[in-house]
C-alpha cells in the first residue's frame, strides 16, 4: 500500500507471559513485528511499537510462592531478562511495559465499568473444585488423580497424559490438589461473565472487512460464528495475583481480560499519560492499530478483543496479523535433542541479524508454520547473506579502493542501467513488506544482488584497475550504490548490517527509503571493517550440545518407576505368544485436526490400506500441530478393542515415545507400505 499520506500507526506483539525464559518462538513473533515496524518508519510513517509482559493469573502466584518472594519482585526480574533477550535479536521497542501498573488498572475498570453500564455483564454461579487447605478454587491443572479410563495415577484434572482421554475434574478418581494434596470438595461460586453473543453482528461485520485478517484466520472465525458465541467467565476468585475487580469481593479480573489492555497501558505509559495522544490512536479511525499474535491466541485476540474495545467505547483493530508455530530442524523443539532454544543460549553463540536474515526469507502472511532447519540456515547466510549482500561491498571496498584513495568517481552510462533496474523493485518491495510477505522481498533482494553482482564481475575491477584505473572507479562506484539501495530494502530486516554499509559510505542517519533516488558520486569511503562473518557450524552444534537436558548421572532403568506409567508400562515379562496377540501395522495419516474441547487430543484418520481405514483420538497435541501430521506414515496398534469417547469411537492406538512436547511418533523405515504388519 503505497500512499504519499504520513500513516499513524500503534504496533504490539503478544505479550510474553512472565513465567518462564524468552525462546525461539517468541523470538520469531518478535523478529516479525519489528521488521514491520522497521519498514514503516524507514518509510516514513509515524509508528510505534509497544509490548509488556503478561504477568497475573494463579501460575505467577504460585512460582513466586515457591520462590519465597513477592509476585511484583518475580515479574520485576523476569520482565528485565525478558527485555534483554528480545533487544538482543535487535527488537526495537518503544516501550515494553508490564500489565501490572496503575495505567493497565484504571483502564481495565474503566473499560468492566463501561460494558457493565451497557448491559453487556452477567453473573451467575457455577460450581467449582475448592481446596480448603489452601483455601482457594482450583483450575483443572492444579487438580490430580487417578484416570477414570485407563487407571493411571498422577494425571490432571482435564486429560490423561498416558491415554489420551479428557474428562471433567468430578470423574478423577482419589482426586487432589496439586498443591497440598488435600482432596478438593465441590464449592459454587458467582463468577462475571462477558456477553460475547451481543457484538455477533459487529464481530461478523469487522471479520469481513479483508484488512482485517487474512483468508485463513477469517474462514476459521466463521467456523466459530456458527457453533455461536459463548459468553466469557472474565473472574476468578481469590487468592489470585491481578486486578481486583470494582463492586465486588474477592473478586479479580481473569488475566485474558486485562492481558490485552497491557497493549493500551504500554502506551499510555510512553505517552506520559497523555489521553488527547492516547485517544488520536485507541479512538480515531484514522489512525492505525495493528497486532502480531500466535494462531493459538487467535481467539482472544479477533473475537474477545475486538469486542471488548468496541463495547469500552475504543476503535477495534485494523490488522490482526497470526503467524504458525516455529520447529527446529522439522521437529517441534525438544530440549532432550537441544532444540528448545532459549533466547540468551542462542545469543552466546550466534548472530542475532543472522536469524532475522533467515526467518524473514521464510515468513509469509498467512499461519503456516516455519522450520528452522540449521543446515540450511547455514546455506542461506553464507550464500545469500554473506556472499552475496556482504559480498559485493568487500570485494571492491578493500585493496582496490586503497589503490583509488578511497574515493568513488561518476556512475557510467551503462551503470546506471543496473541501478534503475534495483531502484524499480521499490514499489514491489514496499508492498510485500506491507503485506507481510517477507519472504518474497527476500527473494528479491537477492535476485537483484545477483544483477549487481554480475555486472562487477563481468567488468572485474581488479583487473580494469591494472590498465585504467578511472574505469575501475566507475565499477566501484556502480557496486557500492547498489549495496546502498539493497542496504535500504534489507534495513528492516538487518539494521545493523545495513547501518554499517551506511557508515563505510560516509553516510548519517539510518537508512530510508527516501534515499532510493539519489547517487553516490565522487565521495569518500571510510576503511572496510568487517560487516558480518559466515556462519560456523561448530558454533550451531555447541550450542545445541549446551541445550540437550542433561541425563542424571547414576540413573539405572528400573530404580524408579514413572509414576504417570506405573501399572500401565511396567507389565513385567512375556512370552512369544503374548507379543502375537498384538497387531502392529504401518498406516498412513490421511487426516488429521483439533477435537473441540480437549487440549491434547488429535483426531487422525489412519489409511491401512487394503483393511480399510480406523479412526484414532491420539493425545499427541503437545508434541504434533495436526496439518503436520497429513501423509505421516506411522506404527499403529491396530487390533485394540474400539474404545467409546466423548468425542467419538477410538478404533486404534499409535505408538510414541516420551512425554509431552518432547513426544515422538514411531514411524516405519524404508518403504513400507499402509496396511504392512510388523514382524
Amino acid at each position: 500500500m503505497r500512499t504519499d499520506r504520513k500513516r499513524r500507526i500503534l504496533v504490539t506483539s503478544a505479550l510474553p507471559y512472565a513465567n518462564g525464559p524468552i525462546h525461539l518462538g517468541h523470538v520469531l513473533e518478535a523478529i516479525q513485528t519489528d521488521v514491520y515496524v522497521r519498514f514503516q518508519k524507514a518509510a516514513g510513517n509515524e509508528c510505534y511499537f509497544f509490548c509488556a509482559d503478561d504477568t497475573h493469573g494463579t501460575p505467577i502466584m504460585l512460582a513466586a510462592r515457591k520462590e519465597g518472594i513477592e509476585p511484583e519482585a518475580l515479574i520485576d526480574r523476569v520482565r528485565r531478562e525478558h527485555h534483554r533477550d528480545l533487544t538482543g535479536f535487535l527488537v526495537e521497542y518503544d516501550n515494553y511495559y508490564t500489565t501490572n501498573s496503575e495505567e493497565n488498572r484504571i483502564l481495565s475498570e474503566e473499560i468492566y465499568l463501561s460494558l457493565k453500564e451497557k448491559g453487556h455483564i452477567a453473573e451467575r454461579e457455577i460450581e467449582q473444585a475448592y481446596c480448603e487447605y489452601d483455601k482457594m478454587f482450583l483450575p483443572d491443572r492444579f487438580i490430580k488423580g487417578t484416570c477414570p479410563n485407563c487407571g493411571s495415577p498422577d494425571q490432571y484434572g482435564d486429560s490423561c497424559e498416558v491415554c489420551g482421554a479428557t474428562y471433567s475434574p468430578k470423574d478423577l478418581k482419589n482426586s487432589h490438589c496439586a498443591l497440598c494434596g488435600t482432596p478438593p470438595v465441590a464449592k459454587r461460586s458467582k463468577h462475571i461473565f462477558f456477553k460475547l453473543g451481543d457484538f455477533g453482528k459487529f464481530l461478523s461485520s469487522w471479520v469481513d472487512d479483508e484488512t482485517h485478517v487474512a483468508d485463513g484466520v477469517r474462514k476459521k472465525l466463521q467456523e466459530w460464528f456458527g457453533a455461536g458465541l459463548q459468553d466469557w467467565d472474565i473472574s476468578r476468585d481469590g487468592p489470585y495475583f491481578g486486578f481486583e475487580i470494582p463492586g465486588e469481593t474477592g473478586k479479580y479480573f481473569y488475566v485474558w481480560l486485562d492481558a490485552p489492555i497491557g497493549y493500551m497501558a504500554s502506551s499510555l505509559n510512553f505517552f506520559k499519560g497523555d489521553r488527547v495522544k492516547f485517544d488520536s490512536f485507541w479512538r480515531d479511525e484514522g489512525a492505525e492499530i495493528a497486532h502480531f499474535i500466535g494462531k493459538d491466541i487467535l481467539y482472544f485476540h479477533t473475537l474477545f478483543w475486538p469486542a471488548t474495545l468496541n463495547g469500552g467505547g475504543y476503535r477495534s483493530p485494523s490488522l490482526v496479523h497470526v503467524h504458525g508455530f516455529i520447529t527446529v530442524n522439522g521437529e517441534k523443539m525438544s530440549k532432550s535433542r537441544g532444540t528448545f532454544i532459549r533466547a540468551e543460549d542462542y545469543l552466546k553463540h550466534l548472530d542475532p541479524e543472522h536469524l532475522r536474515f533467515y526467518l524473514s526469507g521464510k515468513l509469509g502472511s498467512g499461519m503456516d508454520d516455519l522450520d528452522l532447519s540449521f543446515e540450511d540456515y547455514t546455506a542461506k547466510v553464507n550464500s545469500d547473506l554473506v556472499g552475496n549482500f556482504v559480498n559485493l561491498v568487500s570485494r571492491v571496498s578493500t585493496s582496490i579502493l586503497d589503490k583509488l584513495n578511497r574515493t568513488l568517481g561518476e556512475l557510467p552510462p551503462e551503470g546506471r542501467i543496473v541501478l534503475d533496474e534495483l531502484r524499480a523493485g521499490e514499489e514491489k518491495i514496499r508492498e510485500w513488506y506491507e503485506s507481510r510477505n517477507y519472504s518474497r522481498v527476500m527473494r528479491e533482494c537477492s535476485r537483484l544482488g545477483d544483477v549487481a553482482n554480475k555486472y562487477v564481475n563481468d567488468l572485474a575491477p581488479w583487473s580494469q584497475i591494472k590498465e585504467d584505473p578511472e574505469k575501475a572507479r566507475g565499477t566501484v562506484t556502480v557496486a557500492l550504490n547498489a549495496a546502498r539501495i539493497l542496504a535500504i530494502y534489507l534495513f528492516p530486516v538487518v539494521p545493523k548490517i545495513s547501518s554499517k554499509v551506511y557508515e563505510l559510505l560516509g553516510l548519517k542517519g539510518l537508512p530510508s527509503f527516501s534515499d532510493l533516488s539519489s547517487d553516490l558520486e565522487k565521495s569518500k569511503v571510510a576503511p572496510y571493517e568487517m560487516i558480518t562473518k559466515r556462519v560456523e557450524e561448530k558454533a550451531i552444534q555447541t550450542m545445541i550440545e549446551e541445550n540437550k537436558t542433561p541425563v542424571v548421572q547414576g540413573q539405572t532403568a528400573v530404580a524408579t518407576p514413572n509414576s504417570k506409567t506405573e501399572g500401565v508400562t511396567s507389565l513385567g515379562e512375556i512370552s512369544i505368544e503374548d507379543l502375537g496377540k498384538v497387531e502392529l501395522r504401518v498406516g498412513r495419516i490421511d487426516e488429521a485436526g483439533p477435537v473441540e474441547g480437549a487440549d491434547k487430543l488429535v483426531q487422525v484418520k489412519l489409511n491401512l490400506g487394503s483393511l480399510g481405514n480406523k479412526n484414532v483420538f491420539a493425545g499427541i497435541k503437545a508434541a504434533y500441530d495436526p496439518e503436520s501430521l497429513v501423509g505421516l506414515k506411522v506404527v499403529a496398534v491396530t487390533n485394540l478393542k474400539p474404545r467409546k469417547m466423548k468425542f467419538g469411537l477410538s478404533e486404534a492406538m499409535l505408538l510414541a515415545a516420551g512425554e509431552g512436547e518432547n513426544l515422538t511418533l514411531f514411524v516405519p523405515h524404508r518403504d513400507a507400505q499402509p496396511g504392512d504388519r510388523l514382524k
